[in-house]
C-alpha cells in the first residue's frame, strides 16, 4: 500500500477544530481509495510560541521539508499583536514559506450552485464563476529591502521596497502561463504599470514569456481596475496572475463571491520538494472553541492536497463531492445559514460531510 507523510500544522483560534475534521475525511478518503496517509502535527504560530517562545521551531520546518505535503490551518490571535514583529505569528508563516521555498500561491473561487445566494453579489453576476488567482508569494514587498523605520528632524517615516528580480517574475509566470493552458487559454496579468518601475518590469517580463504560450491570451489589467471588474463581471476571468501583495488584496476579494471566506481553499507550491496547502480565512479566534467554525475551506484544502501534491485526483473528488452534496441538502454553518437550511456546529458538518463521503448516494 503506497503510504505518504503529511505534516499537520494545526496552528491557532479554529484552527485545531477544523484540522480534526478534515483528518477524520483524510482518512475515510485513503482507506476507500487503497492509500495510507501518516499524520505528523507540529506546533506554528501562536501555539508554538506557547510551547517554544518562536512562531516556526526549527523542528517544524524540518519536518514540513521532509514531508510529502503539508495542511496548515490557521495561524495568528490578537494576543500575540504586540510582540516584535519578528515574533508574530505571521512572521512564521512568512519564514516557512520561504524555507519551504514557495514561491506560487493557488487560490481557486469556483461558485457552489447551492451557496449562489450566500454571495452579496446578484446571482446573474456571479452564476458560472470559476477562477484561479496565481499569487507570487515570496517577493515584493512584504519582502523587500530596505525596510523600516527612521527618524529625522522630530518626523518618523516608516519605509518598504517593492522588487522583483526578472527570474521571480519569470517563474511565477511560467506557472500561470501552464495553468491557463490547461484550463480556458486565458491569463489576465494584474500590475500597477503606469506608476511603478516594477510593475513595469513585471509587464515587460510577462509579454516576452507569452511568446512560448501562443494558445494562451494574454491580456494586462491595472489592480485598481482588476479589483472594480472581479465585483462588476468576474466571469470574464480565468487564470488572473499577480505580485505578492495585489494578489493578498485581490484573492481575499474574489472570494467573497462564494459568499463566505470560509468556503476557499488554496495551494502554495515550489519549484519542488512538499506543497503546502491551507484555507485562506483567518483563525477567528473569536469563535475559537465554541463549534462554530465552517470547516469546509479546510476540506477542500485537503482536496486540492490530494490532488496537486499526492497526484490522487479519485480522491480528492470524492471529498469534493461531499462538500457538495452536504451544501446541496441544506446544512449550513453559521457563516453560510439562510431560510430554510439546517444550522450544524463544526463536528457535526464534519459528521454530515464523512457521511456523505462514506454513502455517496445518501444525500449527506
Amino acid at each position: 500500500m503506497t503510504s505518504y507523510r503529511i505534516t499537520l500544522l494545526p496552528g491557532d483560534g479554529i484552527g485545531p477544530e477544523i484540522t480534526a475534521v478534515a483528518r477524520q475525511l483524510l482518512d475515510g478518503v485513503s482507506r476507500r481509495h487503497g492509500f495510507h496517509l501518516d499524520f505528523d502535527v507540529q506546533p506554528m504560530g501562536g501555539a508554538a510560541i506557547e510551547a517554544t517562545g518562536e512562531p516556526l521551531p526549527a523542528s517544524t520546518l524540518a519536518a514540513c521539508r521532509s514531508a510529502d505535503a503539508v495542511l496548515l490551518a490557521a495561524i495568528g490571535s490578537p494576543q500575540y499583536d504586540t510582540l516584535p514583529r519578528d515574533q508574530r505569528p505571521e512572521t512564521g508563516l512568512l519564514q516557512l514559506r520561504a524555507g519551504m521555498g514557495l514561491f506560487a500561491n493557488l487560490r481557486p473561487v469556483k461558485i457552489i450552485p447551492a451557496l449562489i445566494d450566500a454571495s452579496t453579489l446578484k446571482p446573474e453576476v456571479i452564476e458560472g464563476v470559476d477562477l484561479l488567482v496565481v499569487r507570487e508569494l515570496t517577493g515584493g514587498v512584504y519582502f523587500g529591502t530596505p525596510k523600516g523605520r527612521v527618524e529625522s528632524e522630530g518626523r518618523v517615516r516608516g519605509f518598504n521596497t517593492m522588487a522583483y528580480f526578472d527570474d521571480e517574475i519569470d517563474r511565477i509566470a511560467r506557472v500561470a502561463f501552464d495553468l491557463a493552458a490547461q484550463r480556458r487559454g486565458r491569463l489576465c496579468s494584474v500590475d500597477k504599470a503606469n506608476v511603478l518601475d516594477v510593475s513595469q518590469l513585471w509587464r515587460d517580463r510577462v509579454d516576452l514569456m507569452a511568446q512560448d504560450y501562443p494558445a494562451v491570451a494574454l491580456s494586462h489589467m491595472y489592480v485598481d481596475n482588476a479589483a472594480m471588474q472581479l465585483v462588476r463581471a468576474p466571469r470574464q476571468f480565468d487564470v488572473l496572475l499577480t505580485s505578492n501583495l495585489f494578489g493578498d488584496i485581490l484573492s481575499d476579494e474574489a472570494a467573497m463571491l462564494t459568499g463566505s471566506i470560509g468556503m476557499l481553499p488554496s495551494a502554495s507550491l515550489g519549484s519542488d520538494g512538499p506543497g503546502l496547502f491551507e484555507p485562506i480565512h483567518g483563525s477567528a479566534p473569536d469563535i475559537a472553541g465554541q463549534d462554530k467554525a465552517n470547516p469546509m475551506a479546510m476540506v477542500l484544502s485537503a482536496a486540492m492536497l490530494l490532488r496537486v501534491g499526492l497526484q490522487q485526483e479519485a480522491a480528492a473528488l470524492d471529498l469534493e463531492q461531499a462538500v457538495d452534496r452536504v451544501l446541496a441538502a441544506g446544512f449550513r454553518t453559521g457563516d453560510l445559514m439562510a431560510a430554510g437550511c439546517t444550522l450544524l456546529g463544526c463536528q457535526a458538518m464534519g459528521a454530515q460531510l464523512l457521511a456523505a463521503l462514506e454513502d455517496p448516494q445518501g444525500g449527506g
